[in-house]
């Protein structure tokens, strides 16, 4: 069992990091978030029912636990300018942000429809898959396919445009 264990975290804490940063820009809580991730997996492991991928569930284990941050970061209530973020930024400090934000928002309009258009439902609408599904006639799962495929897209467009710096 525990090679398996360690087979998952090797094949899939990257994948999982990326993806925690993608939701919360910020270094220290993707980290964090990721081995609180590895640590409910391996503690739960025997509830993981195979309905998905290891990964999904992964995905699902660190959404879960980045919302958790969000929900407690919310319940502080505090004054405007002393507002902190999940990941720990302050008001100026997500502005200095929009110029990441705008880049994102270029490589975006790069993408063929539908992979547009479902990243902007799910990301800037914040519909549920399901319902992204509905709008298209299709199901839930192949937005989240086209969405999980959009963000691949950028990602490697990001890539190529690094490497050609």
């Amino acid at each position: 069992m525990n090679k398996e264990l360690d087979d998952i975290y090797r094949l899939y804490a990257a994948d999982v990091y990326r993806y925690i940063w993608g939701l919360c820009r910020n270094e220290a809580l993707a980290e964090d978030i990721l081995q609180d991730t590895m640590l409910k997996a391996v503690t739960g492991f025997d509830k993981f029912r195979g309905d998905s991928s290891v990964k999904t569930w992964l995905f699902g284990i660190a959404k879960n636990l980045y919302l958790n941050c969000v929900k407690r970061a919310d319940n502080n209530n505090l004054p405007l300018d002393e507002a902190v973020n999940a990941a720990g930024e302050s008001i100026e400090e997500q502005l200095c942000n929009s110029d990441q934000a705008m880049y994102i928002h270029r490589l975006l309009h790069r993408l063929d429809e539908p992979y547009k258009e479902v990243f902007n439902l799910r990301v800037f609408a914040e519909l549920k898959f399901d319902d992204i599904g509905g709008i298209f006639g299709k199901s839930g799962n192949w937005a989240r396919v086209t969405f999980f495929r959009a963000k691949e897209k950028i990602l490697d467009i990001m890539k190529c445009e690094e490497e050609n710096v």
